[in-house]
């Protein structure tokens, strides 16, 4: 089976920059509290930009339908565009009365359908790029984006300190309008799709990723409890460590080319020898290519028992299918669940009185990662055995640890608080990677990024529904002309609901799984039956 060579790895680096720094809107709790004071909102109002951000991927499966027809380069640009636009007029013009808020809701729905366009040339380069590795390379490729929190926190600590002390509003919106299209810039060369003709293997190409993956995550984790605990690495170090890390993958598809070099080398000389054999000698060559062919013929037969069918699915019909609505409201109230309270944690910690919320925000980010890395070991580890882990049965063992965590954050305790925020970050982006997968193990991958986008619409959806439900209860109890809340009752209430909520999603989940399950079983037999039709007529 070909393996995927240079192109294609520097590809899948290119595709883990992306995702480093395609989550803008995942710093915003850090500067929200001061966005309210500075443009005199309040906590529902902030909620509603909140949602802004999510509300523009009602409108991502536009990038699907783009990618159809353009270069995926190009759409990767309009994505950062999108970006650079929406937080660029938000920085430029925050500190004057004219910028209103239906602006800031505007632009902020800009930027966040930004983030989709980019998420879709990521996705559709892992899936045609890497065939049966697939899976291995969406998820490795997507846990990178459980990092862009932790690397847009360090860039505003160490790069722009005299910035974010004057207003830490205006450097994050700086850095999230300049880094993405900067990062898009220098990978978009790598952003194209190339046929698997190589037969090398790769497997270890993948081992050290894992362990560069690893090492990037435990240096995001030290950082964010170092600077929770006031030791560690300064900032500034932290950043630079963190940078070469980042860097570091290049180095796996500049390996495989001297590697495949050295064998372009090695065959020149080979074939320039059977050039001056006799007759003899070529007909033996003639030979073993046939037994190679034809035992390459029964390998195919082998693997369609090995490979189940996929139905593929796209447009109304998807809409009809109650797989989908199981599977778009157990992710809702789950994954996008889960977003909505990192979305929060400005608010919760502003609540709690605890004074760095930007720790918290990088700790949610950091074990964010390693959720989001977790699918792709899996994935890796069960190709190599022969099994394959059903991606709606890992999506529901996931969801039961969150909605506990939901309920632990009842206790006023901040180490309960750190403690749920860990797990909450770590099953969120678990479940938000799994997905990916998910869509194209439930609907087959022709319509995938058309599909992927409809079946993310449920986070603007869970942001507006679960997010206003939020501030109002803490709107409900604030006091004085501040519009804060102080108390660990500020969100009792909502725990208690997010958690029941969560609950009920890992039901839904339980249900499509036990579906999904019955329909392989259906049909096995039938491919069995394929199978041996395909053998005996050959």
């Amino acid at each position: 089976m070909p393996s995927p060579s240079s192109a294609h790895w520097l590809s899948l680096v290119g595709s883990i920059w992306l995702q480093t720094i395609n989550g803008p809107n995942a710093d915003f709790p850090v500067y929200s509290s001061q966005l309210k004071d500075l443009k005199h909102i309040t906590q529902v109002q902030i909620n509603f930009l909140a949602f802004a951000s999510d509300a523009g991927k009602l409108f991502g499966w536009f990038s699907g339908v783009a990618a159809l027809y353009l270069p995926l380069w190009l759409v990767a640009f309009v994505g950062a565009a999108f970006g650079l636009v929406g937080y660029g007029v938000q920085y430029l013009f925050l500190d004057s009365a004219g910028l209103r808020y239906w602006h800031l809701f505007l632009l902020t729905s800009l930027a966040g359908n930004g983030i989709c366009w980019i998420n879709t040339v990521c996705y559709l380069l892992c899936i045609r790029n890497f065939g049966s590795s697939s899976r291995v390379a969406v998820s490795l490729a997507t846990s990178y984006l459980g990092l862009s929190a932790k690397v847009y926190t360090s860039l505003a600590d160490s790069v722009l300190p005299w910035l974010a002390t004057s207003s830490k509003a205006k450097t994050y919106l700086l850095l999230n309008a300049v880094v993405p299209m900067l990062v898009t810039v220098v990978v978009a060369p790598s952003l194209r799709v190339v046929d698997l003709t190589s037969e090398a293997s790769t497997d270890a190409a993948f081992l050290v990723m894992f362990a560069i993956t690893l090492a990037t995550g435990a240096c995001a984790v030290v950082g964010s409890i170092g600077s929770t605990s006031g030791s560690g690495l300064s900032s500034r170090e932290h950043v630079i460590s963190l940078g070469v890390l980042l860097a570091t993958p290049v180095l796996i598809p500049l390996a495989l080319r001297v590697r495949e070099s050295l064998h372009k080398i090695r065959e020149t000389k080979r074939e320039n020898r059977i050039h001056d054999l006799g007759t003899d000698d070529a007909g033996a060559v003639v030979v073993i290519d046939v037994a190679t062919a034809d035992a390459e013929s029964n390998k195919e037969g082998d693997d369609v028992t090995a490979e189940k069918p996929q139905e593929e699915i796209g447009g109304l019909r998807l809409l009809r299918k109650l797989d989908f609505w199981l599977y778009f409201f157990s992710y809702m109230f789950s994954g996008s669940l889960g977003l909505v309270f990192l979305n929060n944690l400005g608010q919760i910690a502003e609540s709690r009185r605890l004074g760095q919320t930007s720790t918290l925000v990088s700790l949610s980010s950091s074990f964010g990662f390693f959720g989001r890395l977790l699918p792709s070991f899996l994935d890796y580890y069960s190709a190599k055995s022969g099994y394959s882990i059903s991606r709606t049965g890992s999506m529901a063992s996931l969801m039961a640890p969150m909605s506990g965590a939901f309920f632990l954050l009842l206790n006023s305790s901040d180490l309960f608080l750190y403690l749920s925020t860990a797990v909450i970050g770590t099953c969120t982006g678990a479940i938000t990677s799994v997905a990916v997968s998910a869509t194209s193990e439930l609907f087959g991958t022709k319509n995938f990024g058309v599909n992927h986008n409809v079946v993310v619409s449920n986070i603007p959806v869970g942001s507006l529904c679960f997010g206003y439900f939020a501030a109002y209860l803490y709107q409900r109890g604030a006091r004085g002309s501040t519009h804060q809340c102080i108390g660990a009752a500020c969100y009792r209430e909502t725990f208690v609901v997010w958690g029941a909520t969560c609950a009920v999603g890992t039901l839904l989940c339980a249900v499509l799984y036990a579906r999904s399950r019955r329909k392989l079983a259906v049909r096995t037999p039938c491919l069995a039956r394929l199978a041996n039709c395909l053998k005996s007529s050959s």
